[in-house]
């Protein structure tokens, strides 16, 4: 994610090893290539619908269907177990900016956070010394019932909302050409632990898009290399470092990103690359981040012939279930929904329904202002048959984990806790 220019919409843990076993790029092919043909999704009616991955279907798929009904069985609660209330549980899926606040006493961050928001975004306008956010956090941290994510943008480079704590730094791509993985790990360990000292403790960072484009482009010089191999070597040694200092990473913006010329945050853009080609180039970074344990994944707002020309990746059902058939158990997050490409066609509470419905776990906006609104389509949604209840509890699991919370006391479901852990081998 990336701040809004000046034309954009207004918009305002424990470590667990990955379960699944480590994947080839080849064995990842196998597995796209068989999401080319026919999946089988379960309409919220229970009728069932065939729907083809290269983006033709047989009949409509209802916006309901969910990428955890597409791939696995739901998890089952637990017989005794009595969830979070419904409103609680809906809250938690949300991460919203706070524009202009820097303490906690300020009534938008007292708001927020009284409602239950699963984390926070911290830009440029929150940070004024160190000093300053590592009281912002904590006094949020203070305010929250439970566990609090409190996540920011550090890619280095352009792409540096908290530049005044942790100082400037190379792009991405000035990184490769100058320096080894091993000392891009030792520099994000440098920033994760600037980072950790004012309470973030979730980075959207690192980009594992391709491109060797203009450095000033959409992507341009936040990408580490357009060499798929290079920026899964280089992008998870920044993740590494990050984790090394105790800081979450946030692999982005999947499926990729760097083919598109448009900026996202104005209108979105039809990508028609075949779904071969992207499993061979752009989705080789995320299936290697993902087989290295990779705890949180941001989709992007892009469109993509080979899944749905229809519908931004952030609220296809067919990218998350692609996402998850790579054997993603993470958190999957939507970038932020006030960008011009989702919220020219969806507001904010529609956003959040459509995304979580999809399969996202963490909603991502940039202004907390509509949180309550966001909070309060969701629940309606589920109450009306149109968001299965089942699909917002593992939602709000997910995050609740991630922040370090129980998510069986959330919602009675328990999931996976991926995460970066050692070196990371090259397959």
């Amino acid at each position: 994610m990336t701040p809004p220019p000046p034309v954009a919409p207004a918009e305002g843990g424990d470590d667990v090893a990955p379960r699944h076993a480590r994947r080839s790029p080849r064995a990842a092919q196998a597995r796209a290539a068989a999401l080319a043909g026919l999946a089988v999704v379960c309409l919220g009616a229970g009728a069932l619908t065939s729907v083809a991955l290269d983006g033709a279907q047989e009949e409509p798929v209802a916006r309901a269907t969910t990428a955890a009904e597409v791939r696995t069985p739901a998890p089952t609660p637990t017989s005794a177990c009595v969830p979070a209330p419904l409103e609680q549980r809906a809250a938690a899926t949300l991460v919203v900016g706070l524009p202009d606040v820097r303490r906690a006493t300020d009534p938008l961050a007292r708001d927020v956070v009284a409602l239950g928001v699963g984390g926070v975004f911290l830009s440029e306008s929150n940070v004024g010394t160190a000093q300053q956010v590592a009281a912002l956090s904590a006094g949020l941290r203070a305010l929250a019932a439970r566990p609090l994510l409190v996540s920011t943008d550090e890619e280095s480079g352009r792409v540096a909302l908290m530049r005044g704590v942790v100082g400037a730094g190379p792009s991405p791509r000035r990184m490769t050409q100058r320096e080894t993985p091993e000392a891009v790990r030792q520099r994000a360990a440098a920033t994760g632990k600037a980072l950790a000292s004012v309470g973030v403790d979730l980075d959207l960072a690192p980009v594992l898009d391709l491109d060797d484009g203009p450095a000033g482009g959409v992507v341009g010089d936040r990408s580490f290399s357009a060499d798929p191999a290079t920026a899964a070597d280089y992008g998870l040694a920044y993740a590494q470092g990050l984790t090394d200092a105790g800081v979450r990473p946030t692999m982005k913006h999947f499926p990729g990103h760097g083919r598109s010329t448009v900026d996202s945050h104005e209108t979105s853009a039809l990508v028609t690359t075949g779904l071969d080609e992207l499993v061979a180039t752009d989705l080789l970074p995320f299936q290697r981040a993902i087989d290295a344990g990779a705890p949180v994944i941001m989709l992007n707002h892009l469109q993509y012939a080979a899944l749905d020309p229809d519908r931004p990746a952030s609220l296809s059902p067919r990218a998350y279930a692609l996402l998850r058939e790579m054997g993603f158990e993470g958190v999957a997050m939507t970038d932020s929904v006030g960008m011009g490409a989702v919220n020219l066609r969806w507001d904010f509470p529609a956003a959040a329904v459509e995304a979580v419905a999809a399969g996202a776990d963490a909603v991502l906006t940039t202004d907390g202002r509509h949180a309550v609104r966001m909070r309060d389509a969701l629940v309606e949604a589920v109450r009306t048959g149109t968001l299965p209840e089942q699909r917002l509890s593992e939602a709000a699991a997910r995050v609740a984990a991630l922040a370090g919370g129980d998510p069986v006391a959330t919602s009675c479901v328990d999931v996976a806790r991926p995460t970066l852990a050692g070196p990371v081998a090259v397959p």
